[in-house]
């Protein structure tokens, strides 16, 4: 079990929101936190059960510009 971390600013997210959100459905997570901080920030976390669906996730998240994730052990 993995869990996929992804931030992005509030600029990026108006953006590429919905182009993430399309992308995120093509992948077997649940979506496990979701924070939106006062200066537009968004923080999400994603549960994914293959490391390798893990990785290619973390990897298609850091391609919207404004976005960075990382993937960690669950």
């Amino acid at each position: 079990m993995w869990r996929v971390n992804i931030t992005c600013d509030g600029e990026a997210w108006k953006r590429y929101g919905a182009e993430f959100k399309t992308m995120a459905g093509n992948y077997q997570g649940e979506l496990i936190g979701s924070k939106k901080l006062p200066d537009g920030t968004r923080i999400m976390s994603y549960k994914i059960e293959d490391v390798s669906d893990a990785e290619e996730f973390q990897e298609k998240c850091a391609n919207f510009p404004g976005f960075t994730s990382d993937f960690e052990s669950l």
